[in-house]
């Protein structure tokens, strides 16, 4: 009788708790619910925290880590999803490995997540990001096969940001393409100077604001004309 009592009591206990942990569950995803209509970005970390500790499943895990990288908190996005190479993560979670490693400055990380992703979904911004990052690292002749992926695949509506001046402005994402292939040959070959500015004129005649790709023309020009002027 005494062991029954014992074992009575436990599963009322254990009953207790999981219509606690239920109702728990149910208070946080509307929770979670209001806050993403109020745009309450601490608040919708707030109830997926909770709710990844309540009824945790790989997809609330990722939707976390997105959340933080898209708030910059890139450090807590990776402590959320791990920054090891794993085939089985979500395009959610590589995509967060990705750019939340880039933007730590962790380019060689970065990379091969970039890569991984690239493999499932071949996109044009993705071999963007992967050429950017190679001729950051030195690998010209990897930068080279994305940035010709991307001028033969970039459409006429796809844009690219950047953010060198005080007020960001976008681009055909066919010209960033045309301006870092002058980038790279330059890298590549410096004896190439009139190629990459060359490249630069592509890019400026898609786009004739575009403010980085003058500078690069005028950065080539100003080397060229020093070097002319070393051989007088």
């Amino acid at each position: 009788m005494k062991k029954f009592v014992v074992v009575f009591v436990l599963l009322v206990s254990f009953y207790g708790v999981a219509q606690d942990n239920a109702a728990l569950t149910k208070h946080y995803k509307a929770f979670y619910k209001e806050m993403k209509l109020q745009g309450d970005i601490n608040g919708v970390i707030n109830a997926l925290t909770h709710l990844n500790i309540l009824d945790p499943s790989q997809q609330r895990r990722d939707t976390l880590a997105f959340v933080y990288m898209n708030n910059n908190q890139h450090v807590q996005a990776l402590n959320t999803v791990g920054i090891e190479e794993n085939p089985g993560d979500s395009d959610l979670a590589l995509q967060v490995k990705a750019f939340s490693l880039q933007a730590i400055n962790q380019p060689q990380r970065s990379i091969k997540h970039f890569q991984l992703l690239f493999n499932r979904k071949k996109d044009p911004y993705l071999a963007y990001e992967m050429a950017d990052l190679k001729i950051q690292t030195g690998d010209t002749a990897g930068a080279t096969t994305d940035i010709e992926f991307g001028i033969a695949n970039a459409t006429n509506d796809m844009k690219y940001a950047f953010y060198e001046r005080q007020q960001p402005y976008e681009v055909s994402l066919k010209a960033a393409f045309l301006h870092m292939k002058g980038l790279a040959i330059f890298n590549q070959d410096k004896t190439k100077i009139d190629e990459a500015i060359a490249l630069m004129d592509q890019a400026l005649q898609i786009e004739p604001n575009f403010n980085l790709a003058s500078l690069s023309k005028q950065a080539l020009e100003s080397r060229k004309t020093e070097g002319t002027t070393e051989e007088n």
